[in-house]
């Protein structure tokens, strides 16, 4: 008996310091819209999305370099040591003197006129990336507020089970001081008022898990936000009186089909296939382009003696360049292109299958959270009634103790149930907004 009075009181200690919560938190109260806002900006779990976003912002204007003309120019100077001439049977060797000072500058231009589609094609593979990175932004954006959303109603599930969880233990100590005040009139036993006063150690441990749960669940949510340090969220206490739509299964379904990211990211990833596709054929075509040249060497060495001074020239023209192995080295480049473009398209339908299997499933979900309210409901409104009656019963010597504890223990978990059901509600219609794309 002494070990359970000290159980007791450690847990009464505990509770009263708040469990493991840390004080000097600001508390804060915020919508899950606000949330979103403010995790746009600050979440780091979103940095490396925009980073990739940005650079492959970047990766256009690497592309469409390829349309600018190529400037290359050598400079060169060299020693050149004396030659010789040999007949042809290598006798009457003679030395032959040459300038020892070598000089060579150049300059070469080309503008690209025809590639076969390989720069136009390059351009708008970039293109194609972008916009893929954009809608992987989108996705990741979805996943960090869907997260978000589930802590916050995690967090307003539990403030809301702490209220009922408290309520019981204030009602279980007017019932443990009737207990007492009944052993003293010699019209109760001790083993009813130890068996209660257990109830109550159960309920003190279950404020203690549902306090640091709290402090869990705000430490995530304020990380994931990028909130400052010490944040305490307290959820908003109208986001049950929102009149949520009630629109049908086919609304939400076109809905998912027009936005979810997740598709958005699998059609882009058949045009970029298709794209790269185009890119590998244009390998097999010709290239042309302008070309103009000057340059200036010396000395002459092509003649004999060679002639100690400088020689320049210049040329305009059109280069032609074909490259005739790509006939039969890109067969299997292109039987690998034409086999990624069927992956991306099959990849496709399997994500369109499943964000409708998600759609339907959500949606079902969601109207059965309201049946379950309507049962939740009346469930406590039986459960608070069966409490008052065997509570009555119990003080007119006419119900035992173990009937009082199955009452509690049931309005307990008619409570319980009840505040899950109407939060259930709000997350599966969430979970609608994060399938079909409109969170």
């Amino acid at each position: 008996m002494n070990n359970h009075r000290l159980l007791t009181g450690l847990l009464v200690v505990t509770l009263l310091s708040g469990g493991v919560r840390a004080y000097g938190q600001k508390r804060q109260v915020m919508t899950i819209e606000d949330l979103f806002e403010f995790a746009e900006t600050n979440s780091i779990q979103l940095r490396p999305s925009f980073s990739a976003e940005e650079e492959a912002l970047k990766e256009i204007n690497v592309a469409r370099n390829g349309r600018l003309p190529d400037i290359n120019a050598s400079l060169s100077f060299s020693y050149i040591g004396d030659g010789f001439t040999t007949k042809r049977n290598l006798s009457d060797y003679q030395k032959a003197p040459i300038p020892h000072f070598g000089n060579g500058l150049s300059v070469n231009i080309t503008q690209p006129v025809y590639t076969g589609g390989a720069v136009t094609t390059g351009i708008e593979l970039a293109e194609l990336k972008s916009t893929a990175a954009r809608y992987a932004t989108e996705l990741q954006r979805d996943n960090i507020r869907f997260q978000l959303t589930g802590f916050y109603l995690d967090i307003y599930k539990c403030g809301n089970l702490r209220s009922v969880i408290e309520n019981n233990i204030s009602q279980a100590r007017k019932v443990l001081e009737d207990m007492k005040a009944r052993y003293e009139q010699g019209v109760a036993l001790r083993n009813d008022i130890t068996r209660y006063e257990l109830l109550v150690s159960n309920l003190e441990l279950q404020l203690v898990k549902v306090n640091n749960t709290i402090d869990i669940l705000n430490r995530n949510l304020a990380v994931t936000a990028g909130l400052p340090d010490g944040t305490e969220v307290l959820p908003d206490s109208t986001i049950l009186a929102r009149s949520l739509p009630t629109a049908g299964e086919n609304w939400w379904q076109q809905e998912a089909a027009a936005n979810a990211p997740a598709l958005k990211l699998a059609r882009s990833g058949v045009d970029m296939s298709r794209k790269a596709e185009s890119l590998v054929k244009s390998e097999r075509l010709p290239k042309i382009g302008l070309q103009a040249a000057w340059t200036i060497d010396g000395p002459i060495l092509v003649e004999v003696p060679p002639i100690n001074r400088n020689l320049s020239y210049w040329y305009v023209g059109v280069g032609i360049n074909y490259n005739l192995s790509s006939l039969f080295k890109n067969n299997h480049s292109l039987s690998k292109s034409r086999a990624a473009t069927r992956h991306a398209i099959e990849q496709l339908d399997a994500t369109r299958e499943n964000i409708s299997l998600g759609v339907r499933a959500d949606y079902i979900r969601y109207l059965e959270a309201y049946e379950e309210l309507k049962t939740q409901e009346k469930s406590v409104e039986l459960a608070e009634r069966n409490y008052n009656t065997t509570a009555t019963r119990y003080s007119a010597d006419m119900a035992l103790i173990t009937d009082m504890l199955d009452a509690a223990n049931s309005k307990l978990d008619a409570e319980q149930g009840l505040v899950n059901a109407r939060i259930n509600i709000i997350y599966y219609y969430y979970k609608l907004l994060f399938t079909s794309g409109k969170i």
